[in-house]
């Protein structure tokens, strides 16, 4: 449901979309009243029923079903991943409620679910959990508000590997797993995901340029298929330098193994190492980090990284490099030093 918002008269307006006309056009309908709570009322109650005349009456419904309902109305709309994701917290998560009826459903309840949930699970998940159910509810039965708390969000602090990691990972490869030496090249000097580094294949090679059109990923049944990059930005060319380009194959897929086959070779290596736990993934984060430490302006690294915003790269930079880290203070304390001596 829309949010009411505060009119230069002192009263309260909500705008609800209510789908489109015979021409395509989109339909809206305003509430106004002389306060907030007032006007959301109103609109979800005009919303409610519009959506039992066209859906019909849902509050003998279970929670189960409004959800289930939900995913199949958007699992044409979002990516294959999403909708596996929204199923797999359906069938694990919401189980424990989803014989329980909509109009059955109230905070008190709600709160039980979710210290329950919070015992076994970490706050991401439980907030997703959340969010699924009061995002299938919100769009079938808008008029039903929760009010709960949620657990406290984990302020984890990324690590960044260093450039020894990086050397050390990258020489065990090129002698035992070239797949995996090769993603790795692609990953830390290009930023690329291993959905989009599984995906590529030689005619996606250019001169130095490498086309990131495409993502290898999971569908519903778990399938390995082929779709269009994570988002439109991480749609995008990087320019790689000269020997990465003359190690990849000349022909056939740059990488021959799936997305989870990288990660699982990948953290086996790092125990064999000896190394800091981190995650494949964190090797994009060393080569924004590279990048930032050595000065090039975040909009050229988010173009690169096919970030659509900065919020990932300021995550990146709190947990900065250790070596560049110790470099740049030793830079600052000895200039400081010059001062008084």
């Amino acid at each position: 449901m829309a949010t009411a918002k505060k009119l230069p008269s002192g009263s309260w307006r909500v705008k609800t979309y209510f789908g489109k006309d015979s021409n395509g056009k989109n339909i809206y309908k305003s509430f106004t009243a002389p306060t907030k709570r007032e006007a959301e009322r109103l609109a979800s109650q005009c919303r409610n029923n519009y959506d039992r005349e066209h859906f019909g009456d849902i509050s003998d419904e279970t929670i189960g079903k409004v959800v289930d309902k939900y995913i199949e109305a958007k699992k044409n709309i979002l990516s294959p991943a999403t909708v596996r994701g929204y199923m797999s917290v359906r069938n694990n998560l919401i189980e424990e409620i989803s014989s329980l009826e909509v109009k059955a459903l109230k905070s008190a309840n709600t709160q039980v679910w979710i210290g329950h949930l919070s015992a076994n699970h970490s706050p991401k998940t439980v907030r997703n959990a959340y969010g699924l159910l009061t995002a299938a509810l919100e769009m079938y039965y808008p008029d039903k508000i929760l009010r709960v708390q949620l657990p406290q969000k984990e302020n984890k602090q990324l690590y960044v590997p260093t450039d020894d990691d990086i050397k050390m990972i990258l020489d065990y490869f090129k002698e035992r797993d070239y797949d995996m030496y090769i993603a790795c090249l692609l990953s830390a000097f290009g930023t690329l995901r291993r959905s989009e580094l599984c995906a590529l294949t030689s005619e996606d090679v250019e001169g130095n340029v490498i086309s990131i059109n495409k993502a290898m990923i999971k569908d519903v049944s778990g399938n390995w298929i082929l779709k269009t990059t994570k988002t439109t930005s991480s749609t995008r060319m990087v320019e790689f330098p000269q020997f990465v380009i003359d190690v990849l194959p000349k022909e056939g897929r740059l990488v021959n193994i799936s997305p989870s086959r990288v990660s699982d070779r990948f953290i086996k290596t790092l125990k064999k190492l000896d190394r800091r736990d981190f995650r494949f993934h964190d090797l994009r984060h060393y080569s924004a980090s590279v990048m930032h430490a050595i000065g090039v302006p975040d909009v050229y690294i988010m173009e690169r990284g096919g970030w659509k915003s900065d919020n990932t790269l300021k995550k990146i930079y709190r947990g900065k490099m250790d070596d560049y880290q110790r470099k740049f203070t030793d830079i600052t304390n000895n200039h400081f030093s010059g001062i008084v001596e």
